[in-house]
């Protein structure tokens, strides 16, 4: 099957400032130490990557006190240039929310909406062609999947996440294309799970292993898919549905949670 890539345009913030001081979920661990020159040099990678495939790439600046604001994706979610606004569940990552709306306002976007409830952008909001995902259970208010409902005129489908270890969707579900996604069925409750395999009879399961090293915290432009390298038994089945996948190294920004899809934010204009 023949695979076409769409220019997209992300956001992204450089690690110039990240560190693991707290531990807000299970990957953190401020006992171990960031190398940050390696850091920043897988961010580049990244961010080169994506423009060196005719992607664009606009940059969040990094603000001091901030250190997960690299994982920009968790900022904002913007569908049809409308743009949600974040609300941290954390008190550390609080102030990253109006960091994120500055961004927008000041670039021109007018259709803004500040959250009533709790959700954590993109880390728990995945857009398909006909769905937007809702991740909740340990991040997101199951009270913001109506919000953004009512916000971007379009279906939304609430999924719970039982797993702590794949606190946010984005580390248990990636949407390749269209309406194709790829998960690990056990980060789902049972009735979440019923409800992937009705709206997604052909999507590609991913395995434990896979999922444990966040494999599924993937970018896709529609034939290229940006996951990290160790998730390599996702390679081959991509390549068989006619992707092409770009392994990356982002080990790094994995000691704070995070990878390929925690550092990018697609601006949907």
């Amino acid at each position: 099957m023949r695979r076409d890539a769409t220019p997209r345009r992300y956001l992204m913030c450089p690690p110039a400032h990240f560190k693991v001081t707290y531990s807000i979920n299970p990957w953190m661990d401020p006992t171990k130490p960031v190398d940050l020159p390696l850091a920043l040099a897988q961010w580049e990678d990244l961010r080169d990557r994506y423009r060196s495939l005719g992607h664009t790439v606009e940059v969040l600046d990094p603000v001091p006190d901030l250190p997960d604001m690299v994982y920009a994706a968790n900022g904002a979610t913007v569908v049809d240039g409308r743009v949600l606004g974040a609300r941290f569940a954390h008190p550390e990552r609080a102030a990253e929310a109006e960091a994120h709306l500055a961004w927008f306002r000041a670039h021109g976007y007018t259709e803004i909406h500040e959250p009533a409830h709790i959700n954590e952008g993109e880390g728990d909001f995945a857009v398909t062609a006909s769905y937007v995902l809702s991740g909740r259970g340990f991040r997101s208010s199951p009270l913001s999947a109506d919000e953004a409902q009512e916000f971007f005129g379009r279906p939304v489908i609430g999924l719970d996440l039982v797993d702590p270890r794949y606190y946010h969707l984005d580390t248990a579900l990636s949407v390749l294309d269209g309406d194709e996604v790829m998960y690990f069925p056990e980060a789902f409750s049972p009735g979440s799970r019923a409800v992937l395999r009705r709206l997604f009879p052909d999507a590609l399961i991913a395995t434990e292993r896979d999922a444990a090293v966040l494999g599924l915290n993937a970018v896709s432009d529609g034939r290229h898919v940006f996951l990290p390298q160790a998730a390599t038994g996702l390679f081959e089945p991509l390549r068989e549905r006619g992707f092409e996948p770009v392994g990356m190294d982002l080990g790094e920004l994995l000691k704070g949670g995070g990878s390929v899809k925690c550092c990018t934010l697609e601006l949907r204009d």
